[in-house]
Formats: C-alpha cells, sequence, structure tokens
C-alpha cells in the first residue's frame, strides 16, 4: 500500500499507512495452509541444477521457473501450471486444466514460448515432480530449445519464486471466493495474472516496482513519480 502511493507521489510512512488502514478496517490477507503436489515419477530422466537458488537473471528470458498448484471447484480439482520469467517476475506463461498430465506444462510453455520468443537455451526450473521429469517433457524441452533444470526433492526452497506466486495466487484470488467451474476459474485466473499480478501488483523483490514497469527500464519508484 505504501509503494502505490509512493509510486503515485505520495511520501507516507509505514505507521501512516498502518494507523490509516486500521481506522478504515483494512488489512493484508495472509496464506492458508498448503499441502505438497509433487509426486515423483517412476523413471524420471535427470537434469542438473542450473539455478542454484539464484532467482535473478541478467536480462529477460534467460531463466525461467514454473510450478503446478491445485485449486478446488465445485466440479472437482483443477490445477494451474505456470512460467516466471525470473529477470521481471513476470508470468510470461500458463494454464489451467482438470488434469496434472505433462501436457499441462507444455500448454503454459507454449504460451511463453509464442509471446517471448526466448534465444535457444533458455533456462526452465522445476522441482521434480513426475510431470517435469518425464520423457515426454524432456522430449519438448528438447525440440524447442530449453535447458531442463531441477531442484533436490522435497526442498521447497530450491523453487522458491514459483512458490511464492502460489501463495500470493491462493490468498489474493482463490480464497476470495468460492469457484463453480472450471471456466469460471480460468477466466479469472488469466485476469488476474494478465491485468493485475505483471501490470498492477508491486513487489519487494524489485524494488516495489510492478513486473511490467520492470520491464520498461524503471529501477526506483521514484522514477515513476517524477
Amino acid at each position: 500500500m505504501r509503494a502505490g502511493l509512493a509510486a503515485l507521489g505520495h511520501l507516507v510512512s509505514h505507521k501512516r499507512v498502518h494507523r490509516l488502514m486500521q481506522a478504515a478496517g483494512l488489512r493484508g490477507r495472509h496464506p492458508r495452509a498448503w499441502k505438497r503436489t509433487t509426486i515423483g515419477g517412476d523413471k524420471p530422466v535427470p537434469a542438473p541444477d542450473l539455478i542454484g537458488r539464484d532467482f535473478t537473471a541478467a536480462r529477460p528470458d534467460a531463466k525461467w521457473c514454473g510450478d503446478v498448484t491445485y485449486i478446488k471447484t465445485w466440479d472437482g480439482w483443477a490445477y494451474l501450471a505456470t512460467v516466471i520469467d525470473l529477470y521481471s517476475r513476470k508470468v510470461v506463461g500458463w494454464a489451467v486444466a482438470a488434469h496434472m498430465r505433462t501436457s499441462l506444462i507444455t500448454a503454459a510453455l507454449d504460451m511463453a514460448l509464442a509471446a517471448r520468443k526466448p534465444a535457444p537455451g533458455v533456462i526452465f526450473h522445476s522441482d521434480r515432480g513426475c510431470q517435469y521429469t518425464s520423457s515426454v517433457f524432456d522430449a519438448y524441452c528438447e525440440e524447442n530449445n530449453i535447458r531442463r533444470s531441477l531442484g533436490r526433492t522435497g526442498i521447497c526452497y530450491d523453487n522458491a519464486v514459483s512458490e511464492s506466486f502460489f501463495a500470493t495466487y491462493k490468498k489474493e484470488l482463490i480464497h476470495t471466493r468460492p469457484w463453480p467451474t472450471l471456466a469460471s476459474l480460468e477466466k479469472e485466473t488469466s485476469d488476474w495474472i494478465g491485468n493485475y499480478y505483471n501490470t498492477i501488483r508491486r513487489h519487494s523483490t524489485l524494488g516495489y516496482l510492478t513486473p511490467g514497469e520492470y520491464e520498461l527500464g524503471y529501477r526506483q519508484l521514484s522514477q515513476l513519480a517524477a
């Protein structure tokens, strides 16, 4: 909230923002408990960890990361797969479906490849779920000049950016309302990512800039208010 005001040219202290939010009955959302969805495959195709918890990149589309999370709808479980650019933390690809097959993962990457057109050799980092270690996914990455990177088994911190995104997605969208259908979830998820998360929501890692602002070359909030 304070960063948003600063971007508009209103410089106020944390304490004042806290006091005014209290007076207005406003408070931040907190994540609910989560459960692990990573399921290892019977014959995983190995890949090195090319990230090593260095979740930064010197240029766009050099290093991507991704994961899958679950959402309960009235029709049953639904799943979201993501592709995040570690340069700007922008979600560059996503897909929603009623299954966790490898095609869900490749659909998210298809979107990212079409939108970003990365140079050959872009790194894609993930956990060791069976979709990401399957021979089908390995062949997809080889065909599309993507370098696979895997974190360690059972260590969520090795894919911390993806985990952080899902925590935000759940507390700021999913847990705010019921989800009757897969179609409604897909529509609202696309709107939330494209028209809010990437363009309006401020990220502390980026100095409280949005991914869109960061990719435009801004590096400080003061540049927006100038």
